[in-house]
């Protein structure tokens, strides 16, 4: 019974948080949309802040947040295979996101950091992720894309939580 109950979060996890393997088709190679009520650009340090009612679409992909800061390697950085970074800050931020078999996936933190050259995602601060009833809260949510690893950690006060719902973990 013990193995079935790790097979099954092991499932959760791989549908739930796999974006490279199960993001809708497409979502990649479509623009992106960003409005903000502010935008700056800083080209000596190849940086780009949107503040103020950030709002982020990229195909199925949603992204709502206070502030995000996307920097991008300079001539140096290129080199050292350095990749773009992107940091969203927020009351929290949220994101969602649809699957190919069309769930929708749903997230928040105080600060989300993703690192395109890594395809490794941080989520910071009262960090969760949902789908359906399903769910994971922790103090921080790490995810490897291409290792399509997952790892949450509470803060010592709180404690990470998972609520598994068996029904809705069977793809359709």
């Amino acid at each position: 019974m013990k193995f079935k109950t790790n097979l099954t979060l092991l499932g959760l996890l791989t549908l739930l948080f796999s974006y490279s393997t199960f993001a809708l088709i497409g979502d990649s190679e479509q623009p992106i949309n960003i409005e903000s009520n502010n935008q700056s650009l800083d080209l000596s340090s190849n940086v780009v802040t949107f503040t103020d009612n950030v709002v982020i679409t990229q195909g199925s992909v949603k992204i709502h947040a206070d502030k995000v800061v996307i920097t991008r390697p300079n001539d140096k950085e290129k080199a050292k295979n350095k990749k773009e970074t992107i940091e969203a800050f927020g009351s929290p931020v949220k994101f969602q996101q649809q699957l190919d078999n069309g769930k929708i996936v749903y997230g928040d933190a105080n600060k989300v950091h993703y690192d395109l050259g890594k395809e490794f995602l941080t989520l910071i601060g009262n960090a969760k992720l949902k789908q359906a009833d399903s769910r994971i809260n922790g103090d921080l949510i790490t995810y490897d894309v291409k290792k399509q690893q997952l790892k949450a950690n509470g803060n010592g006060a709180s404690r990470v939580k998972t609520v598994l719902i068996p029904n809705q973990l069977k793809s359709k």
